[in-house]
């Protein structure tokens, strides 16, 4: 089960990292996606990092102001994300990609497992 935490409010230009991490199976077993929706939007991708890092993707709309990580021996994905504005604003959510060959990583429904999301919040 994948946990996000991290979410909040800030202002616009401002900084939020979101962390997930799985009570049951470890991460490092498979690749991780980032995903958020703003209210009347669909849902979409926005970075994916695989096993053990070696391949990461982000959307045209964040690359250059968010980052992805992870620690495997802590568990844990982060996304950080820098330079918020009130288009990043929405539920994101971390989310476990099924087994098999990746087309596109940024695909929702290419992922199986997800979490309840968090929040966030970008105003002045």
């Amino acid at each position: 089960q994948l946990t996000e935490f991290g979410g909040g409010e800030v202002r616009p230009g401002g900084s939020l990292e979101l962390s997930c991490t799985d009570r049951k199976f470890t991460v490092n077993t498979y690749d991780v996606g980032w995903f958020r929706q703003a209210p009347g939007k669909e849902r979409e991708g926005v970075s994916y990092i695989s096993g053990f890092g070696e391949s990461i993707t982000y959307s045209d709309s964040v690359k250059g102001r968010f980052t992805i990580s992870r620690d495997n021996n802590k568990n844990m994905v982060w996304l950080r994300m820098n330079n918020l504005n009130p288009q990043d604003a929405g539920v994101y959510w971390c989310a476990r990609k099924r087994e098999g060959k990746i087309v596109n990583p940024l695909n929702p429904s290419d992922y199986d497992t997800w979490g309840l999301g968090t929040q966030v919040t970008v105003s002045a």
